[in-house]
């Protein structure tokens, strides 16, 4: 009979504890798994209005970084925007330091031999900047003996490069770490003239009464977004794709007037 007791009992512990264990199983809280964004880094010469800079309170803004961020809504990732100088960009995007580059790249033969590129985005030519009591015109103003400054890497120091020294012109080509500082150099009557593209160049004279357009260089080069060659991240299907979203809702043409209505 105490056998039998004893046997009884221990069945009793067993079901409650577990009963308690099931309830303890039961009852704590599922975990809710929440995946985490992508997050691609995106490389930017914060210097170059309307395309990209820094306004008063920090922000980085401008055209190319507001598509980048409505890319990444669109495509469900989000960017971290980094400030680096322009003719770095490039060699950062091939050394896979930045996922992409969007700083109001020209797309070039010799750049699509490194990099990917997107379906082009927008149109530029360049334009001759110079001081308004310099009497120069655009013609004057390439002519033999004089300085002319652009920034370094970009198509604009390319042409100077290409069509005019190259072919015998006897200028001086003076590069600068961002065209800011070649505009300044310009107003303080240290070059005669700055060759920038000519949206960019639009603000540069609309924010300096000193200097004026003198002409425009009939360039045709389209901008186009840069990732690593060979794309290994996917990138260029969704910016491509979300480009064509943004341009067919509306939201294109709204930044587009945020940026470059005159």
């Amino acid at each position: 009979m105490k056998k039998v007791i004893y046997m009884v009992g221990i069945v009793i512990v067993v079901v409650v504890v577990a009963f308690f264990v099931s309830r303890a199983v039961k009852e704590e809280p599922a975990e809710i798994l929440i995946a985490e964004k992508e997050v691609y880094v995106v490389a930017s010469d914060i210097s170059w209005p309307p395309f990209e800079w820094k306004d008063e309170a920090g922000n980085y803004v401008g055209f190319d970084l507001d598509v980048m961020r409505a890319i990444a809504d669109l495509e469900g990732y989000e960017v971290e925007i980094k400030d680096i100088a322009f003719d770095s960009i490039i060699a950062g995007v091939v050394a896979g330091n930045y996922d992409i580059g969007a700083s109001g790249f020209t797309i070039t033969e010799k750049r699509e031999e490194v990099v990917d590129f997107s379906q082009a985005y927008w149109k530029s030519d360049q334009a001759v900047i110079v001081r308004k009591d310099s009497g120069l015109n655009m013609v004057t103003a390439l002519k033999d003996g004089r300085i002319v400054g652009a920034q370094r890497g970009t198509t604009g120091a390319d042409w100077i490069q290409t069509n005019l020294i190259d072919r015998g012109e006897k200028i001086e080509l003076k590069l600068y770490e961002t065209y800011p500082l070649a505009v300044l150099d310009l107003i303080n009557g240290n070059l005669d003239a700055v060759v920038q593209d000519e949206p960019a160049s639009k603000i540069s004279v609309a924010k300096e009464e000193a200097i004026g357009i003198a002409g425009v260089l009939v360039t045709g080069e389209e901008f186009g977004f840069l990732v690593q060659e060979g794309d290994p991240r996917g990138l260029l299907a969704k910016i491509n794709k979300a480009m064509k979203e943004l341009q067919s809702s509306g939201e294109w043409d709204r930044l587009v007037t945020k940026y470059f209505s005159e």
